[in-house]
């Protein structure tokens, strides 16, 4: 295998008929914006999370975004996140006027939040904490949301890997004040753009809903309907409106959910048992007991291997890798901000950490091709 485009690529959509059937319904409708479409992923997704509420938006970043003003982040509040995570979780942050405090990994297995630092981290200026569930693997809840109690924090759980995964029987995105989810291409659930806020509380989800669209008291579907005729503003708003097509396939993409993590979760057991034969690679978050969706599949290499020429090799061989991710605060954007940090296990990560392709459609061949040529790579 060689050349510019992978054989066996970093993902692939879980895309069939049904989704082409989904779009052409809502282009007959001849209503593309939110609708209902929207409304029936909204109640069918709420019912899978098992939370009261669920919110459809453009995109996870606009979900965290809003998730912050709902939790009164503002003028300069902290708000404690992972660096081992998507710039979104931070950025979303500084969007409301708060300042990111980051906060270290537990261990060089468990890539999830420590609770351990959030509490090391907690000042008079904390108002909230930002778990993210790394790969789908649950943070530790439990522990967070005492401490959130003991200190009166708001807890957002970034729950754009996690659709599906567990904490304790109980959905990841159902655990904290409110969750955010990421349709991206690349998700378990995927529609190109799109995400979803949950929450169980009726004021939060009242005041989301007014934000996601200009802080208007009446959407474009109810005065079309006759229920309403005019409208008011009521707060700052903000157009995070999800559409129509994107609301139908993610409808479709959630009734494939469970089936398509169940393959993900076998495609995870083929490496696990390939890669043992390799000391130079340690597969994290062994031993956990909850049910994880397995978005990604993270690898740790060892630090005598260099990262950027085995990824090459790869690459030369058709396979696709990829990074998650250079921490947050090693960027340029964020050393501006002159904080102090001491965050030792994130940053040994952000540098031996590697991505293996992923995906529902995976094939034994394509993963037994990966596994052979990281063998060969490694004989040198």
């Amino acid at each position: 295998m060689s050349g510019c485009n992978p054989t066996i690529p970093l993902f692939d959509l879980n895309y069939g008929q049904e989704e082409e059937e989904a779009v052409l319904r809502v282009l007959r409708s001849k209503w593309l914006t939110m609708g209902p479409e929207t409304e029936a992923l909204e109640k069918e997704f709420a019912e899978f999370c098992g939370v009261k509420h669920a919110i459809a938006l453009s995109n996870c970043t606009t979900a965290l975004h809003l998730a912050n003003l709902a939790a009164g982040v503002k003028n300069d509040d902290e708000v404690i996140c992972p660096s081992l995570s998507f710039v979104a979780t931070s950025n979303s942050i500084l969007y409301a006027g708060g300042k990111p405090v980051f906060a270290d990994i537990n261990s060089l297995n468990d890539w999830t939040i420590s609770s351990r630092d959030i509490e090391r981290k907690i000042s008079d200026r904390t108002k909230a904490i930002i778990v993210m569930h790394y790969g789908g693997f649950a943070c530790d809840m439990d522990e967070i949301m005492r401490i959130a109690a003991r200190h009166s924090l708001f807890v957002i759980e970034d729950a754009a890997h996690a659709p599906g995964a567990t904490y304790k029987d109980k959905r990841l995105g159902a655990l904290g004040d409110i969750s955010c989810f990421s349709f991206f291409s690349n998700k378990n659930v995927s529609t190109g753009e799109g995400g979803m806020i949950c929450t169980n509380s009726d004021e939060y989800a009242k005041k989301i809903r007014l934000m996601r669209s200009h802080g208007m008291t009446s959407l474009t579907l109810d005065r079309h309907k006759g229920h309403a005729y005019s409208y008011d503003v009521v707060c700052l708003g903000y157009n995070y409106r999800i559409d129509e097509i994107h609301a139908a396939l993610a409808r479709v993409q959630l009734k494939k959910l469970y089936d398509g993590n169940n393959l993900r979760l076998k495609a995870a057991g083929i490496y696990k048992n390939g890669l043992s034969k390799i000391d130079q690679i340690t597969i994290p978050f062994a031993g956990r007991a909850d049910r994880t969706n397995y978005h990604i599949f993270p690898i740790l290499l060892d630090k005598s291997v260099n990262r950027n020429d085995l990824m090459t090799y790869l690459r030369q061989n058709g396979i696709q890798t990829s990074i998650h991710y250079p921490p947050i605060h090693q960027f340029s954007f964020y050393k501006n901000f002159n904080v102090k940090q001491d965050l030792p296990l994130t940053e040994y990560v952000g540098l031996h950490e590697l991505t293996l392709p992923m995906y529902p459609g995976i094939t034994g061949y394509q993963q037994d091709s990966v596994i052979n040529f990281l063998l060969k790579y490694f004989e040198k």
